[in-house]
């Protein structure tokens, strides 16, 4: 009998919202005040120091993307750049991992602004959440990115409502945009370091695109396009929110809130938040339906490879989805919700993606040492990943060492 294959439907324009839309979703509007509590005037460097170490990493993305475009991503290219199936496993189920720990993370971010709509158990909204996401994951990937594009558009029109009622607080900052600038010397960059190491969450989702390769059509075109232009337009939307949110609260204000983006209007305008309380929900209801996704294509790009159990590369012969994969993933991911509290799920889901980028990084440096760059595929210049590897591996340290 012949298996049945995912099926290529997503263009650049869909792709790209897709990344967007994982890129947006969870960070910058559940964590910007966890940021400022940690950073504090000195968020925007914080924010700017995680995009830089995001970037190359991203680049090297593009070109292993472009080599390989099969489901299984990290875990793909680990094991062509180090040839060992046990090691790519390993890193594939933490990739996995880290995703379910990602889309917790959200689920929790949901609860918090969902409370501001209606008077609902947290639990209980996250286990729902959780519930509907898993059901929609196995619809079929075409309505899946779909939907997550048009959650895309949301997140892009809250991120854009609070940018044009708080414009004036860049135009005319009440703080003088000096505070922000931190100094040279030890205490200014560790926070800046703690504070990156945490708003680094906030640009993941680039990675979890190259994990519809099989599902993406002309993935050698579509993915260094849709990455390049997901990273500037994400970067550049925060830049302007973080600014507005230091100059609007207080940082004490930014950290104790359960919903940043609904203070952070009420300030503005003196209206009730519903709607961007509204947005913000379907901002990370967003997030954590690709990143249930993308931990789904994973257990099925390796359960195909023959690394997990060949039940986990069952695809539904009607939505043409990996139905027992997306099960899976989803009750790992009710788990992890339930055990753990936001910053930590967050903490744990950079720890996990910085080893992983790092092991991807050293991938991509050994395969362009020895092997030759077939055509048609996108390259980038050796000293790029050299650099996302050290630039890594310099958060992880600053991490430990700092705590």
């Amino acid at each position: 009998m012949t298996q049945v294959k995912l099926s290529r439907e997503v263009g650049v324009v869909l792709l790209l919202f897709y990344g967007l839309g994982n890129i947006l979703g969870a960070g910058i509007y559940v964590l910007v005040g966890k940021v400022a509590g940690i950073s504090g005037y000195f968020s925007v460097f914080a924010f700017l120091l995680a995009c830089v170490i995001a970037v190359f990493t991203a680049f090297s993305y593009m070109e292993l993307a472009s080599r390989y475009p099969v489901s299984a991503g990290a875990a793909a290219y680990i094991k062509e750049g180090l040839g060992s199936k046990y090691i790519s496993l390993v890193f594939g189920l933490l990739m996995a991992t880290a995703g379910l720990v990602s889309a917790a993370t959200i689920a929790h971010g949901f609860a918090g602004y969902l409370s501001e709509l209606v008077p609902i158990n947290k639990e209980v909204a996250m286990l729902l959440l959780i519930t509907v996401l898993v059901a929609i994951s196995i619809i079929g990937i075409k309505i899946s990115v779909l939907i997550a594009s048009i959650l895309t558009v949301v997140e892009i029109a809250g991120l854009l409502i609070i940018i044009y009622y708080g414009f004036d607080k860049i135009t005319n900052p009440q703080i003088s945009f000096t505070e922000f600038i931190p100094d040279f010397k030890f205490s200014d960059i560790s926070v800046v370091f703690l504070g990156a190491f945490l708003a680094f969450y906030a640009f993941l989702g680039f990675e979890d695109m190259v994990n519809i390769a099989e599902e993406v059509k002309e993935p050698s075109r579509a993915f260094p396009l849709a990455i390049t232009l997901a990273l500037g337009i994400s970067t550049l939307l925060y830049i302007f929110i973080v600014i507005i949110a230091l100059e609007t609260l207080s940082l004490e204000e930014l950290q104790n809130s359960k919903a940043p983006f609904a203070d952070i209007y009420n300030s503005l305008t003196g209206s009730d938040p519903v709607l961007i309380s509204v947005i913000a929900s379907l901002a990370v209801v967003n997030g954590a339906l690709i990143q249930i996704i993308m931990a789904s294509r994973i257990v099925y790009g390796m359960a195909s490879k023959g690394w997990l159990p060949s039940g986990f590369a069952k695809v539904a012969t009607k939505t043409r989805t990996p139905i027992n994969a997306t099960l899976f993933v989803g009750l790992v991911t009710v788990v992890f919700t339930l055990l753990f509290d936001l910053v930590v799920l967050a903490s744990y889901s950079s720890m996990l993606i910085l080893v992983i980028f790092t092991l991807v990084n050293v991938s991509l440096i050994r395969i362009k040492s020895s092997s030759a760059l077939p055509e048609g595929v996108i390259e980038v210049p050796l000293w790029v990943p050299w650099l996302g590897m050290i630039l890594n591996l310099l958060l992880i340290a600053m991490k430990l060492f700092l705590g």
